[in-house]
């Protein structure tokens, strides 16, 4: 029988353009319900997929604050989640939710 070798999953590798991206945050910040580790992790995976490297110069952080931030197990300030999807070119909206 022959081996398979498998490799953990990585999201990151699959986002390749601003769409996908964004359709990526969506579906995150949808399933995530009230749990903010799960949207932090969602943009470590997009800064990711863009370079940390690039992120962190452009927010003025560390680039391993950054990682430890943004990977489900930091707790960001909501000021730095800003500064984050500022940098990635992310617009936060207010919408209405469906009553019910």
């Amino acid at each position: 029988m022959a081996t398979i070798k498998l490799r953990k999953w990585d999201s990151a590798e699959h986002l390749k353009t601003e769409e996908d991206m964004l359709m990526y945050l969506d579906a995150c910040l949808e399933e995530a319900g009230d749990d903010a580790a799960f949207i932090a992790k969602a943009l470590g995976t997009i800064a990711r997929a863009r370079g940390m490297t690039q992120l962190a110069k452009d927010t003025g952080l560390g680039r391993e604050s950054l990682y430890k931030a943004l990977s489900g197990e930091g707790n960001p300030s909501f000021a730095t989640i800003l500064k984050v999807t500022r940098a990635l070119g992310i617009s936060l909206h207010a919408q209405a939710r469906p009553a019910g």
